[in-house]
């Protein structure tokens, strides 16, 4: 009997899926891997069950959307986390991810992290970086994990969503998810004094029950390789500039060295974060760098 079910776990070989709340151990069969394809945690699949607890997987419904690290499908939003202290705050890092997340059509939440290590004049400073991102329109939640009702502000976000949770490592996404729901038990890490960064503790994606949504804690990155991407399509994913391209001058403008670009005026009227702006153009030669060299 065929039935359709939700991948949330890829382990070994095996994948567990979830169909009318019971969970089926699932191999897939062996043409996808003639077709290269690969289930994916987050697949909507058809599966044949053999017995109460064991199928083979069938088929893959069509994704709305992919990630390739970590490998997970059909995501609704992002949890980016970033830390202000311990690691520092690192902005660039912070809108790299962005732009990961909007060119996979994913909604952002900046989670800002161990905001109780900030003193009391730091955290009025801080609140100049809290307003360029929710000025651009993305949610952002100022979190302490020892602090109840600043974890709890972020349950409402998870409710009937699949969420991915990244960040590097060290941020404090572990202590997050053990923070909404303490059964759990996610193993963290303290930071490596030495290295500044904390260790790896996620060792596969897997989709777990949180706050009426499902969360998938993912692998900690340390750099976003920018390749993949064309240096004309990176406005597109800076969602301030990309609702002024229309009105530049020249079609196609890169927003660099163009006359009457709209985005330039902006930037100039302190309508664009200066911050963002120095970063784009980071990312833009970037790219441009790798694909000269390759």
């Amino acid at each position: 009997m065929v039935s359709e079910g939700k991948i949330v776990k890829a382990l070994s070989g095996f994948y567990y899926v979830m169909s009318e709340n019971v969970v089926y151990q699932c191999r897939a069969r062996g043409v996808f891997r003639k077709r290269k394809i690969t289930p994916y945690v987050g697949d909507i699949v058809q599966f044949e069950k053999n017995n109460q607890r064991e199928g083979y997987i069938l088929d893959i419904l069509p994704r709305k959307n992919e990630l390739i690290r970590p490998p997970i499908a059909n995501v609704d939003q992002a949890l980016v986390v970033v830390s202000v202290k311990e690691p520092d705050v690192s902005l660039q890092l912070l809108d790299k991810f962005l732009v990961h997340v909007e060119a996979n059509d994913i909604d952002p939440v900046v989670c800002f992290t161990k905001m109780d290590l900030l003193s009391e004049k730091e955290r009025k400073d801080f609140e100049e970086i809290v307003q360029i991102y929710r000025a651009i329109g993305y949610p952002v939640l100022l979190l302490s994990i020892k602090d109840e009702k600043s974890v709890d502000a972020v349950k409402p976000y998870l409710k009937d969503k699949i969420t991915v949770v990244a960040g590097q490592s060290g941020v404090g996404k572990s202590s997050l998810l053990n923070a909404l729901e303490p059964s759990l038990q996610i193993a963290t890490n303290a930071i490596s004094t030495h290295l500044g960064r904390g260790r790896h503790t996620t060792r596969h994606v897997e989709l777990m029950s949180v706050a009426g949504g499902l969360v998938a804690d993912t692998p900690g990155f340390s750099s976003l390789d920018l390749s993949r991407f064309e240096e004309q399509e990176l406005s597109m994913f800076f969602p301030e500039m990309k609702r002024l391209g229309s009105q530049c001058k020249f079609r196609g403008c890169t927003h660099l060295a163009e006359p009457q670009c709209a985005v330039k005026s902006a930037l100039e009227a302190g309508e664009i974060a200066q911050s963002r702006y120095k970063h784009y153009e980071t990312f833009y030669n970037e790219i441009k760098e790798t694909k000269r060299r390759y």
